[in-house]
């Protein structure tokens, strides 16, 4: 029996089913497995996995973070939960990809929406919630590959070394909770409104991470991330503004990049984490060369 086999049968075992009928896994997913299924009439998607200690995604973080997204109407309704499984309502809608956020309505559209998260579920979420503190995630990745005998050990002093001077260059931050994650696939278009879903990562973090994570993972052209900053926060970002969103940003792909190197040595997923590493580690050098041209950090 294949994962996606296994993964089907126990999304259809759940307690909280009448009858369901045609599941099949739901693309897209590099971390859990997503199976859709119809019941009595409604249509759901199953989020199946367990806690994944290496990235510090724990399962009770994020029911909470999803529940209080769904209280924002931020995030579907969930309909089921216990450990390993998450089932939300399906909603119709979309996937979005890079070139949406090329639009600049679109875009502007989804800094709202980033800021609601910020300001919304930041005051309705209960319970102890992780902190997500990139530099910390990045300190450590390097350790866990340095202990798994990463292929990529010979690049990680450097990487932290580059890390210690983002941080110093971020500051002092505002305190939100952020989703921390947001690929454009996390991004759900419907036909009247956006949907935000997957808060496997989401934790208290400096706002700029997501408003960064954004512009990194759509290849946002300078003029675009103006407009995002400016949107968000409702003037033009000054100098100081700026040079710290700039820090974040690449801290925000040095984590993906370093994600994608321990999934790389962790993952059971059928997905080319070797080609993610090394696509995010050029687009990370190229945004870190722009900021430190000598490379040569102090």
């Amino acid at each position: 029996m294949t994962a996606i086999d296994q993964a089907i049968t126990r999304a259809c075992s759940l307690p909280c089913w009448t009858d369901p009928q045609d599941a099949e896994p739901l693309g897209g997913g590099i971390t859990n497995i997503n199976i859709t299924l119809s019941d009595q009439g409604k249509k759901y998607v199953v989020r199946l996995g367990q806690d994944i200690p290496e990235h510090s995604v724990l399962r009770f973080n994020e029911l909470a973070i999803s529940r209080a997204a769904e209280a924002a109407g931020i995030s579907p309704r969930i309909h089921y939960s216990e450990p390993g499984a998450l089932v939300l309502e399906y909603v119709e809608s979309r996937a979005m990809v890079e070139e949406d956020l090329h639009d600049h309505q679109t875009l502007i559209s989804v800094a709202k929406l980033i800021r609601d998260v910020h300001t919304n579920v930041t005051d309705i979420v209960r319970g102890p919630i992780v902190t997500f503190w990139v530099f910390h995630v990045v300190r450590d990745y390097a350790a866990f590959l340095k202990e798994n005998g990463s292929v990529h050990i010979p690049k990680l002093q450097a990487l932290l070394d580059e890390a210690s001077a983002l941080e110093r260059s971020v500051g002092k931050i505002d305190l939100v909770l952020g989703h921390n994650d947001l690929l454009p696939a996390n991004i759900l278009q419907a036909e009247d409104r956006l949907w935000l879903v997957d808060w496997e990562y989401g934790g208290f973090n400096s706002p700029l991470f997501d408003l960064g994570g954004v512009a990194t993972n759509c290849s946002l052209p300078e003029e675009a991330e103006h407009l995002l900053l400016k949107t968000y926060f409702g003037a033009d970002p000054d100098p100081a503004l700026l040079r710290s969103y700039n820090a974040m940003k690449c801290g925000s792909l040095l984590r993906e990049t370093m994600w994608s190197m321990v999934s790389e040595i962790t993952s059971e997923i059928d997905f080319d984490y070797g080609a993610y590493t090394a696509e995010n580690l050029s687009r990370y050098e190229r945004a870190i060369t722009n900021i430190f041209p000598q490379r040569g950090l102090k």
